[in-house]
């Protein structure tokens, strides 16, 4: 046991014999893994890091910690983005590594069931064994985890088409701080009785209690999937260009754009063959019978012709609609090749004011004298301003990039917008909270984080503190 653990030994004891000795880690080397997640600047030693097997093992262990006062983490793949599993206050770090079965598919119910720590992408998969998919769509969908998504409401590249995380979650089971599990909601489509406990849950960013299992909705497999891209010499055609595709009764499956310095960045990095002249690229995608697909495709790419597009360019088959998709997943990892130090943010405002809020970006970029990109989701307004730093070691870089994307937050709020429209507030956002939602809903925030969790033990320093 290392000098800084802070649990007493009798507890450890008490932790070992729930989940054995072997799923219990003290470490050092074991614990720095779990000190940070997909978020930089953000570090937290945990005291202990715990893998239960299932409900009942969770309930004893958040059971003894809140009769102790220990502060606990649940923590999927850690593939967050807003600081949401650092364990900023030490305490138990507790791992849903060892719930990873996919429990049920329904074909009849179109539904299936899985342990928390089940990837999307493998949850996904197993659907598409029955010819059925689960839509939402997030960019670490092959390491992220389903309940880590049903955690942060996870969104995606179809979230214009087919909403988020919480359209899909029936019901799920779920570990209160005091001990009991509760089953919320269900197998049913439709079904109103009392609060809607499992919308509450879903997107608390694991305040309220621990996810154990998940019931989700699937649908039928489309027939047919499209994916082109649109070339703009500015990122206001684009967005018109989006105001005219939903104006000709197109809601695609996706509807991406990426700026000039995202597209030159991601060429450097892939070699896709994108248009160099550009200033910003449109990327949209289509899916169901062909037929339908076909017509959506002719108005979209009128739609991005009467806005000026320089070009358009559509995939010819499967192999090369995921190549152009590339474009788009790709977009961090070719950023963070610019400097050693990426910050990934999302903000989102109403579609109109889209390419203002992209304008103020910049000006906000130069402003501050930080490197700032901005992609995301031009259907829905979610934006993905990122900065590049060339040294972790910038302190005062990184204090510019800082107010750079506090004035960011501020912009997306002035505009009728939010600080978040699919990573979540964790510890990232939290100092913007109040801003976005007023005193008065933040107090009754708090009052629901104390009604689930009375000793304050679920990942303190995040919503509800």
């Amino acid at each position: 046991m290392p000098d800084h653990t802070r649990i007493p030994q009798p507890i450890l004891t008490e932790l070992r014999a729930i989940a054995g000795p072997e799923n219990l880690r003290l470490a050092d080397g074991d614990l720095a893994v779990y000190a940070r997640d997909a978020t930089p600047l953000f570090r937290g030693m945990p005291d202990a890091v715990i893998a239960p097997a299932d409900a009942g093992q969770v309930a004893r262990i958040l059971r003894l910690a809140t009769d102790h006062g220990i502060p606990v983490v649940p923590r999927g793949a850690g593939s967050n983005l807003c600081a949401g599993t650092v364990p900023l206050t030490g305490g138990i770090v507790l791992s849903t590594a060892r719930m990873g079965r996919i429990l049920e598919v329904a074909p009849q119910e179109m539904l299936a069931r899985a342990e928390t720590g089940v990837s999307t992408l493998a949850l996904n998969d197993a659907a598409a064994a029955h010819r059925l998919f689960y839509p939402p769509d997030p960019g670490s969908r092959t390491v992220s985890t389903i309940g880590g998504n049903v955690a942060t409401c996870a969104g995606g590249l179809r979230g214009l088409k087919y909403g988020v995380t919480r359209n899909y979650v029936l019901g799920l089971t779920v570990v209160l701080p005091t001990g009991e599990i509760i089953r919320t909601g269900g197998r049913l489509w439709k079904d109103v009785a009392g609060y809607d406990l499992t919308r509450l849950i879903t997107g608390s960013e694991g305040t309220l209690g621990v996810i154990t299992e998940v019931t989700v909705a699937l649908l039928p497999d489309p027939s047919t999937s499209r994916t082109g891209l649109a070339y703009f010499d500015s990122l206001s055609q684009a967005g018109r260009a989006v105001a005219g595709i939903l104006a000709a009764g197109v809601i695609p499956s996706t509807l991406e754009f990426l700026d000039r310095s995202c597209m030159d960045a991601v060429e450097q990095y892939a070699h896709l063959g994108l248009h160099s002249d550009a200033g910003a690229l449109l990327l949209f995608g289509d899916d169901g019978d062909e037929p339908a697909v076909a017509r959506s495709f002719e108005r979209i790419a009128a739609a991005c012709e009467d806005c000026g597009a320089i070009a358009v360019q559509t995939a010819g088959d499967i192999t090369e609609s995921e190549a152009l998709l590339t474009a788009r997943r790709c977009t961090l990892p070719a950023l963070s090749r610019l400097g050693s130090l990426t910050i990934l943010e999302d903000a989102s405002v109403p579609r109109p004011r889209l390419a203002e809020m992209v304008a103020r970006i910049d000006a906000i970029a130069a402003r501050h004298r930080v490197t700032m990109a901005t992609f995301g989701h031009a259907g829905d307004g979610n934006l993905h301003p990122t900065c590049v730093l060339e040294s972790a070691e910038d302190t005062e870089g990184i204090a510019r990039a800082e107010r750079a994307f506090a004035e960011v937050f501020r912009t997306a709020i002035e505009l009728g917008g939010t600080i978040t429209g699919e990573h979540g507030v964790g510890a990232a956002k939290l100092p913007y909270l109040e801003e976005r939602l007023g005193s008065a809903q933040m107090d009754l925030i708090r009052r629901i984080k104390t009604a689930f969790d009375p000793a304050g033990i679920l990942n303190p320093g995040k919503l509800g503190s």
